[in-house]
C-alpha cells in the first residue's frame, strides 16, 4: 500500500480505560500503520472530558462524536439527554452517536432507547450532522424508527453492521453506510458471504476498538493498527487492491463526517 494513503478508523473508543497503560503507543502504532483519522463515539456524560482530552492531544487526527449510548439509557436518561442537548449546542461534533437501541443485554429500558433514538435523530437533523447507529438484537425496531424519520436530511453510518443481505439494503435505503470492522474476519460473521454484492461505495471501515478484534487477533484487545487486517479481508472479498480499498472507505467517511 501507498505509504501516503490515509485509512480512516470510523469508530473507535480511544478512551477506554482498556488503553490507560499504553494509549500514547497504541495510537502511534495505528498512525504508523496509516491508520490516522479516528472518529470517536460518545457513550455517556462519564466519558466526556477523556474525549475532549484527546482532541486536544490530537488535534489533526481525532474527531468526535456527541451522543448517548442505548445501553447507558437508564432511569436517569432524561438527565444524560440533557447532558448530549447542552454540548451539542455548545460547540462542534462531527456526528450524533452512538445511538440505538440494544436489546442484548437489557430490554427493560425498551421504551427510553426508542424515546432517546428518536429524540437524538431529531437534533442530528436539526445540527445537519449524521448519526452512527448501534444495533444488537434491534433491527425490527431500529428500522422502524428509521422509517418513520427518514428524510434527505438523515444519513449516517450502521455501526458494526452485522445484519443479512437485505437488512444491509435496507440499511442502505435510509442513506447509511455499513461500517464493517473485525467481525468480516470472522468465520461465523456471515456478513463476508454478501458483502461483494454491496457497492464499495456504501462502506466504511472501523475498529470498534478495544472490542471486536479481527482474526488473527480475536478475543484480544483490539486497537486501531488492526484496521489493516480488515482492509486485507475487504480486498479478499471486494477482489481488488488494499489501496483501494484504504482509499474508497476513507472517501466515504469524508462524505458522511464532512471532512
Amino acid at each position: 500500500m501507498n505509504p501516503t494513503t490515509i485509512i480512516t478508523d470510523t469508530h473507535t473508543h480511544l478512551y477506554s480505560e482498556e488503553f490507560d497503560q499504553d494509549r500514547g503507543e497504541m495510537i502511534q502504532r495505528a498512525i504508523d500503520a496509516g491508520v490516522s483519522r479516528f472518529f470517536i463515539p460518545a457513550i455517556d456524560a462519564a466519558c466526556t472530558q477523556s474525549m475532549y482530552d484527546l482532541e486536544q492531544k490530537y488535534p489533526d487526527n481525532v474527531f468526535l462524536m456527541m451522543g448517548l449510548h442505548p445501553t447507558y439509557v437508564k432511569d436517569n436518561y432524561v438527565d444524560e439527554l440533557k447532558h448530549v442537548e447542552t454540548e451539542l449546542a455548545k460547540r462542534k461534533f462531527y456526528a450524533v452517536g452512538e445511538i440505538g437501541i440494544d436489546l442484548y443485554w437489557d430490554k427493560t429500558h425498551l421504551k427510553e432507547q426508542q424515546i432517546a433514538f428518536r429524540t437524538q435523530i431529531q437534533w442530528a437533523k436539526q445540527y445537519k450532522l449524521p448519526i452512527v447507529i448501534h444495533c444488537r438484537d434491534a433491527f425490527d425496531e431500529i428500522f422502524e424508527i428509521l422509517e418513520e424519520e427518514k428524510s434527505d436530511e438523515l444519513f449516517g453510518i450502521f455501526h458494526c453492521f452485522t445484519g443479512t443481505h437485505e437488512q444491509a439494503l435496507q440499511a442502505i435505503s435510509y442513506n447509511m453506510k455499513l461500517g464493517i470492522g473485525g467481525v468480516v474476519t470472522f468465520k461465523n460473521g456471515k456478513i463476508d458471504q454478501f458483502l461483494n454484492q454491496i457497492d464499495l461505495k456504501h462502506i466504511v471501515l472501523e475498529t470498534d476498538s478495544p472490542y471486536l478484534a479481527p482474526i488473527p487477533f480475536r478475543g484480544k484487545r483490539n486497537e486501531s493498527s488492526y484496521l489493516l487486517n480488515v482492509v486485507s479481508k475487504l480486498a479478499d472479498i471486494y477482489d481488488v487492491s488494499e489501496e483501494e480499498i484504504a482509499v474508497v472507505t476513507t472517501q466515504n467517511s469524508k462524505d458522511v463526517f464532512g471532512i
